[in-house]
């Protein structure tokens, strides 16, 4: 399981958030990669590998997650 400890990572917010306070942050190491809610810092993170963070990527800009989920 990767760890990332997120009070010494470099978060940078989506660049799709518009500015409407809907935001996730993201925090990227060789061994993981950290995902958090842009509103609440302190909160929860979820942490991946970075091969299951791009296979998620992946997912969402081929359509396939978004077309799972309407099924």
């Amino acid at each position: 399981m990767p760890t990332l400890d997120p009070t010494r990572a470099t978060w940078r917010k989506s660049s799709r958030s518009g500015g409407q306070g809907n935001c996730v942050e993201v925090a990227g190491t060789p061994t993981a990669v950290g995902v958090r809610d842009s509103k609440d810092p302190s909160g929860p993170v979820l942490v991946f590998t970075p091969a299951a963070w791009r296979a998620f990527l992946n997912e969402v800009k081929s359509g396939d997650l978004a077309r799972a989920q309407r099924t």
